[in-house]
């Protein structure tokens, strides 16, 4: 079994990145293999309406010149996609954005590609804003038929300055359970 996360970050060792760490680090005392890609300082393309991944249904997108059908790949191979982004304006990244889009389209026009594979989301924030953009990564999840993991409480971590979120206790501690929750469920569809 596996996880991949995506962090829309562009800070690779910012609060998102805490984050997901603290989810995958319980997701690996469980045996599952996790992998973390840092997409937030990409430039990556948003979805360009064009269809030709609707006509060639072979699981990419045509825009070749960024890192988006690797991405793509990533989701097929892994078992669960965890998806971060810190909150701008109250809203997710336009990297985040651009993967939902992409990876969501693609996923759809061929055959729903991440049907029943788990999903949860997680989002780090100065002070409000972030559930707009758990809903938002969310609808990627349940458009595309996953099962979305939730915890204890919303996975929102509070901090600015990289490493802020780290003094948010309840919201580290929301991150150990939802990986808690998300390797339960796993184990509980996949066996293990």
């Amino acid at each position: 079994m596996k996880v991949v996360a995506f962090n829309g970050s562009p800070r690779p060792r910012g609060n998102t990145t805490l984050m997901l760490e603290a989810v995958l680090g319980e997701v690996a005392k469980e045996g599952i293999e996790t992998e973390l890609v840092q997409i937030g300082n990409q430039l990556l393309h948003g979805c360009r309406a064009c269809g030709q991944c609707q006509k060639s249904k072979d699981a990419k997108c045509s825009i070749d010149d960024d890192p988006m059908n690797g991405y793509i790949q990533k989701m097929i191979a892994a078992d669960a996609i965890l998806i971060g982004s810190p909150t701008y304006f109250a809203d997710l990244t336009s990297e985040t954005k651009a993967l939902i889009d992409r990876c969501g389209y693609v996923g759809r026009v061929n055959g729903d590609l991440y049907r029943r594979k788990v999903g949860a989301a997680v989002s780090a924030v100065r002070r409000a804003g972030a559930l707009h953009v758990i809903d938002s990564i969310s609808h990627f999840f349940t458009i595309g038929q996953m099962i979305v993991v939730g915890s204890s409480y919303w996975n929102v971590g509070l901090g600015r300055k990289a490493g802020d979120v780290e003094q948010d206790v309840e919201g580290m501690a929301t991150m150990v359970t939802l990986g808690q929750n998300l390797a339960w469920v796993m184990k509980r569809l996949y066996g293990g």
